[in-house]
């Protein structure tokens, strides 16, 4: 994610015709400039703008130019945001105590008679002077370059008191350890090592660090905003017995056709509306809470310390690294929102994803959610075996849509119209899910659970 002025992005492969899409930010109460469309290595043909309002993200908007396809002027991105998103900026201006204009200035939004702070700065600032200490684990495993991006980003967070701990994940190389406790980072970094693979195991070698009221996890193929910790500590006091915050993902970058794909077939952002989940939670929705996906992604939550461990943590049988592949992340908002506590996803604490770049590690990637949605109902069913009795009573409905790798949604393009999903995905998801129960039962089994 880049902000409307910035540096041109490397070149990348163009085919089938897509062309890729700029990936940029806009703070309304800043001036407008052009988003540039045209470099001397890459064409773009359209742009997808996080909209930030008092820095408080609001929307994503494409933005395509009139008539010069060299950039978008600030004139027609002011016009086609404000056509998008009008709602959310008067919304989130009458929160705040702030006049509700007509249109949005190509100068920002700027009222005479402003408050001295916004309410949601207010807030923030209120969190922040509160907040207890907090801790971010990064599990990793051999990929330094895109590690010491992640770290760059979590040095720069807003939290007053926090610290980053690096699990390093069953290591073939010395590299992520001379990375974490070399000169770059001075010290400020906690190496740790866990040599059993897998996603789950690496999270518990983190939890049992972890000296932090909130733990946080994320991905090392993520950046940070800096006030995403502050965002999700504030989402523990949103209501009684939080005991999870997820928050949003969006893309950092979209520059090849698989990225693109990758945003409109699996987007991580789960919209810009606060949400609460709990055991009574009733969105019309049969399958709830099995359809765990709807409550976040591991690239980007936090638990309470306390209870986490009191859950037992992570299923060391799931999760990257594991025959399971995946499914310790919902297996883990299962168990928050099944216990009898409440989860809140909050847009605000978000994150910016390095989705993957070519066509063959989507098809990776699509096995593995595959693998680990099934992989995870399958935990459910081991854990309580009259869970069993309570899947089967579902809808055929209800159970095509719960293992409908898009989660029910239609994928569609920037321009709206509908997005073919690839045989070739479909295939590979449909595999996975296949393959799941008994890649669950083998890792299991690994694990001497």
């Amino acid at each position: 994610m880049t902000s409307l002025r910035s540096r041109p992005l490397q070149a990348s492969a163009v085919s089938a015709g897509v062309l890729p899409a700029r990936v940029v930010e806009l703070e309304l109460t800043a001036p407008i400039e052009p988003v540039v469309l045209r470099h001397a290595d890459r064409a773009y043909a359209r742009a997808l703008c996080l909209v930030r309002l008092h820095g408080c993200p609001v929307a994503l908007v494409w933005l395509r130019p009139d008539a010069d396809d060299a950039e978008v002027t600030p004139a027609a991105v002011a016009r086609q945001v404000w056509a998008a998103a009008s709602d959310v900026i008067k919304a989130h201006l009458g929160e705040d105590g702030e006049a509700e204009p007509d249109s949005l200035p190509a100068g920002g939004l700027a009222p005479a008679a402003a408050p001295a702070m916004p309410a949601c700065e207010a807030g923030r600032a209120a969190v922040r002077a509160r907040a207890c200490p907090a801790s971010v684990v990064v599990a990793t495993r051999e990929r330094p370059a895109a590690l010491a991006r992640c770290l760059e980003s979590l040095l720069a967070l807003s939290h007053p008191t926090y610290e980053v701990i690096v699990v390093d994940n069953a290591p073939s190389t010395p590299a992520t350890r001379e990375l974490v406790t070399g000169d770059r980072f001075g010290g400020r970094v906690t190496y740790v090592c866990e040599p059993r693979p897998g996603l789950g195991a690496a999270h518990n070698r983190g939890l049992d660090a972890a000296a932090g009221a909130i733990v946080a996890f994320t991905d090392d193929d993520v950046t940070v905003d800096p006030g995403w910790l502050l965002e999700l500590a504030g989402g523990f006091e949103r209501t009684e017995r939080v005991g999870c915050v997820t928050g949003m993902i969006v893309p950092a970058a979209l520059d090849t056709p698989a990225q693109l794909l990758a945003e409109r077939l699996w987007g991580f952002n789960k919209g810009f509306q606060e949400l609460t989940f709990d055991r009574d939670t009733d969105r019309g929705d049969i399958l709830y809470p099995y359809t765990a996906g709807t409550f976040g992604s591991g690239a980007n939550m936090a638990f309470d310390t306390r209870v986490l461990r009191r859950l037992g943590g992570f299923d060391p049988a799931t999760g990257a690294g594991t025959p399971a592949r995946g499914g310790d992340d919902l297996a883990a908002f299962f168990a928050v929102v099944s216990a009898g506590y409440r989860l809140v996803y909050r847009p605000a604490a978000f994150v910016r994803h390095a989705h993957h770049a070519d066509y063959a590690a989507l098809e990776r990637q699509a096995y593995g959610y595959g693998v680990g949605l099934t992989a995870f109902l399958t935990k459910a069913v081991v854990d309580r075996p009259g869970r069993l009795l309570e899947l089967a009573r579902l809808s055929r409905h209800g159970v095509a849509r719960v293992l409908d790798p898009r989660g029910g949604r239609e994928a569609a393009g920037a321009d709206g119209a509908r997005l073919d999903r690839p045989p070739g995905l479909v295939r590979a998801e449909r595999r996975g899910m296949l393959h799941g129960p008994a890649a669950y039962v083998r890792s299991r089994h690994r694990t001497g659970r």
